[in-house]
């Protein structure tokens, strides 16, 4: 039998525009579904479906008996539907899309298979009764699909050509060692979380043994040390007369640190309200974003349109 996607790509070649724009719905649908997560939890929703695969032992799908919760947990399990539409069309289209871009459609696979693999986790969470642990892991994959998604939406932006540095040996360090900070930001963040009160559902469910104000004030230093690690690089880039895309970056991913940090500290001193919690989960998803776009704005590869067959007269021109 035919392989599905080269059947398509037979039949269809879609513009670098429509590329483009599948992989940003993969990067949308990616925040989405983090996002939903979160509403289960600070809603107390995640014990809404109380087994895994099937929502509960009588039903597949959630029940007006379950309640609002159960209508939010299983709808959060929908949206995996929903973000696996977005991966199989943006692999759709890297495949069909000439010439083929065999970076993107990896990019695209292993989206596919990271939204798989968080999919068991999610359900090991359920039968785990939100052991806190396994919760987080459930956040780290979500965070990977994202990304995956970013990256690929940046890649489609530019070429398959070899990188080319922008800036000097002393940024680049710094700014690959500002995402591994940046990293370890999230992975405080979610011990923060997970010894805090939003434990996902109104019974007794077990927390991270650790301090809940030592966490947090580790995880506020890690934040500092970013925002103090991004103004370095940007002031650095600024002094080596940097090309104005990695500053722009740079300034981006500031802006966002300190709105992500004001509204930590409001949720702080307010005892985490949802709502604010919430919004803070977004705030790290952006974050994330825009320290992998400084990470690939400090190279530039061969733009898609310089890499393709050359034209005729162009070619001759050249001969």
């Amino acid at each position: 039998m035919r392989n599905p996607l080269a059947y398509i790509a037979e039949r269809w070649t879609p513009r670098p525009e429509t590329v483009r724009r599948a992989a940003l719905a993969a990067l949308l649908m990616s925040v989405v579904i983090i996002v939903s997560g979160g509403a289960v939890r600070l809603t107390g929703s995640g014990l809404g479906c109380d087994t895994w695969p099937r929502c509960s032992d009588d039903s597949l799908v959630a029940t007006t008996e379950m309640g609002l919760h159960g209508a939010i947990e299983f709808g959060n399990r929908m949206m995996t539907y929903v973000v696996s539409a977005a991966v199989g069309w943006f692999i759709i289209a890297a495949r069909s899309a000439e010439p083929e871009r065999r970076s993107l459609t990896r990019l695209g696979w292993a989206q596919f298979w990271v939204v798989m693999s968080n999919g068991i986790i999610g359900g090991i969470t359920v039968l785990t009764e939100l052991n806190p642990f396994i919760v987080a892991g459930h956040f780290l994959a979500a965070m990977a699909l994202l990304t995956t998604t970013t990256l690929a939406w940046l890649r489609t932006r530019e070429g398959d050509g070899p990188p080319r540095p922008l800036v000097g040996p002393p940024v680049r360090r710094a700014v690959l060692g500002l995402t591994a900070l940046a990293a370890c930001l999230v992975i405080a963040g979610t011990a923060v979380t997970g010894s805090g009160k939003h434990a996902g559902d109104d019974s007794d469910i077990e927390r991270m043994p650790f301090a809940w104000e030592t966490v947090t004030r580790v995880h506020s230093l890690l934040a500092w040390a970013v925002v103090l690690g991004a103004v370095a690089i940007w002031i650095g880039m600024r002094l080596m007369d940097a090309p104005p895309g990695p500053r722009a970056r740079a300034g981006e991913l500031i802006l966002v640190l300190l709105g992500q940090g004001v509204l930590g500290y409001v949720q702080y001193f307010l005892d985490e309200p949802e709502l604010l919690v919430g919004m803070h989960l977004f705030g790290a998803t952006l974050v994330w974003i825009a320290a992998l776009r400084l990470l690939l704005a400090i190279r530039e590869r061969e733009p898609v349109a310089a890499t393709a067959t050359e034209p005729p007269v162009a070619a001759a021109s050249v001969a």
